[in-house]
């Protein structure tokens, strides 16, 4: 694949931090100048799970930009996957966590990015151990989630978004681990999990998947881990980041 020349060159720049770091993503800007990043982070030394929402100054004046803390909130438990909404100026963000809990989250950028717990999906039969990963619908209206127990779940916002409640889409009984997740349309979604499987689901066909594509896309082997899913706006082409034996790392994107 060839990428166009720019005449701005690509630059990677280290910004050193002191805890671990689980996710990251990009929040939308309220104006053309700001830069607004979600940080999931773990410290080690005290055990402590905290999502950040951090000022990114490209700082043209310095070598490299720096990261000026908005606000935090500290989580259950660690941080397993980390999604957002694009709205502004209260961006939401979706986040799962090893214990098998659910929080959503909004944060004002406007003033000083100050974040809050919105409502908390964390009741027993939820999820069987850590949620492996979540999608934001566009609009924040709806939430769905999947694990390695087999569980595909439907969270939608009640009312102003301060109560969840939740559905059972499928239940593998732990038979089959999904690892990934990603929105298609208001009513798609595809998922994927362990033997490079990928699935198609509708709301609207009830019973499971309904498209299957098993996962011998790479000479025959099957064996790997679908880490995550990118589905083009035109559905025309889904592309899949995976984990191969020998734990290569692979991209395949797949085309209509």
């Amino acid at each position: 694949m060839a990428f166009a020349e720019s005449q701005n060159p690509l630059r990677v720049h280290r910004i050193p931090q002191s805890r671990y770091i689980d996710a990251v993503r990009w929040l939308s800007p309220v104006s053309p100048s700001d830069r607004f990043a979600a940080i999931a982070y773990f410290d080690a030394d005290t055990n402590s799970p905290s999502i950040e929402i951090a000022y990114v100054d490209p700082n043209p004046q310095s070598s490299s930009p720096t990261l000026t803390p908005q606000s935090s909130w500290t989580s259950p438990s660690r941080i397993s996957s980390l999604k957002t909404a694009h709205s502004t100026p209260q961006p939401l963000l979706a986040a799962a966590t090893f214990s098998g809990s659910l929080h959503i989250l909004a944060s004002d950028l406007i003033n000083g990015g100050v974040m809050e717990s919105e409502a908390t999906v964390s009741e027993l039969g939820f999820h069987s151990g850590p949620v492996s990963a979540v999608d934001l619908r566009e609009g924040g209206t709806e939430c769905v989630s999947v694990g390695e127990d087999g569980r595909v779940n439907l969270v939608s916002f009640v009312g102003d978004s301060s109560k969840l409640s939740y559905r059972r889409i499928f239940d593998a009984n732990g038979l089959v681990g999904y690892t990934a997740v990603k929105w298609a349309s208001p009513s798609e979604f595809a998922t994927g999990g362990y033997g490079f499987g990928i699935q198609w689901w509708d709301q609207r066909t009830s019973g499971g998947p309904v498209l299957q594509f098993k996962g011998n896309w790479c000479q025959g082997k099957t064996s790997g881990i679908v880490h995550s899913i990118d589905i083009h706006p035109s559905r025309k082409h889904t592309c899949l980041h995976f984990i191969g034996r020998g734990l290569f790392r692979h991209c395949i994107c797949l085309g209509s």
